[in-house]
């Protein structure tokens, strides 16, 4: 992984005015798939090397969202709300046809693509790994066997006042923006030993670091709007995902303390028709090596979908 290479940030504006930053990389001619950044997060968080894009034949488009890095803020804004900034980008491009990935709180903004009507027949695919479930999930204990850094995070340590929240996301924000290294640092005191072992690598140290850097660089507004969109309603409906359509993919870690892996079930529950594999071992961060994968089918348009529950196995690439 790498952003060696990597070209400065276009933009391109939605229907409301508001500039979308957006970063091109891989195969110029490769299948357009986009990159749904984490939480908090940027454009230039991990992505595959140029050279496995080039042989994956992917041309990879990573933005901001609004009020991360170069991106202009849209306080308020919903989960469903990404649809619009995909849209945009992808207009701007002369894109017909794209798949879409979410990573960590890019899933549910990438499941809001699949859903979203004005996307329908565009988005061919859409994968999302160590994803979020909505936090008024019916019969699903949204904390459970989360670490306390995100539990504290999301107001699970019951002071779900937003006033509060946000000022914590604010200190938080500005310690990491003196010390880039803060957030990971801190992270890593709660992490599982396979998330550890994961960010055993100095080269994806590096790159978190970095992403943090540029998502904060212009203050804290992107977190913040983040985290308020993922505790309300998403504003749309998981079962009006038709992956007859649009086919789903999810992926997760068994051993994720950041999002546990029952979301992930849970998800896979609400949309019919959805492929779920709960990797043993593995947690959140191996999302970032299990990305080149997640690629491959995202761009084999031509390859048999259908239901597919895999606990603990990995289906054929």
């Amino acid at each position: 992984m790498t952003r060696d290479g990597e070209p400065g940030a276009e933009f391109a504006r939605r229907a409301d005015n508001k500039r979308v930053a957006y970063e091109v990389t891989g195969a110029p001619d490769g299948f357009p798939v986009f990159l749904l950044h984490g939480t908090p997060g940027s454009r230039c968080g991990p992505k595959p090397r140029g050279i496995v894009l080039y042989r994956l034949g992917v041309r990879l488009i990573a933005h901001d969202r609004p009020g991360y890095g170069d991106s202009d803020r849209r306080e308020g804004r919903d989960v469903a709300d990404a649809a619009r900034d995909v849209e945009a980008i992808a207009d701007q491009l002369g894109l017909e046809r794209f798949a879409v990935a979410g990573r960590s709180g890019g899933g549910p903004h990438a499941l809001a693509c699949a859903a979203d009507g004005a996307l329908r027949g565009r988005v061919t695919r859409v994968a999302v790994l160590v994803s979020f479930a909505p936090s008024d999930a019916a019969q699903l204990d949204w904390f459970a066997g989360m670490n306390g850094d995100n539990v504290r995070g999301f107001g699970g340590d019951g002071n779900r006042d937003t006033a509060s929240m946000i000022e914590q996301i604010r200190r938080r924000a500005a310690r990491a923006i003196e010390d880039p290294r803060f957030l990971l640092e801190e992270l890593m005191v709660e992490m599982s030993a396979a998330d550890r072992r994961a960010v055993n690598d100095a080269a994806l140290r590096r790159l978190i670091t970095d992403t943090y850097e540029e998502a904060l660089r212009a203050g804290p507004y992107g977190w913040i709007d983040d985290v308020l969109a993922l505790r309300r309603s998403w504003k749309f409906d998981l079962g009006a995902i038709d992956t007859a359509v649009t086919p789903v993919r999810l992926w997760h870690g068994a051993e994720d303390t950041f999002a546990p892996a029952s979301h992930a079930r849970w998800l896979a529950g609400q949309i019919p028709g959805a492929e779920v594999e709960v990797q043993p071992g593995a947690a959140h961060f191996d999302a970032v090596e299990e990305l080149p994968r997640m690629l491959r089918w995202l761009t084999d348009v031509d390859a048999p979908v259908g239901r597919d529950v895999l606990i603990g196995s990995r289906p054929a690439q």
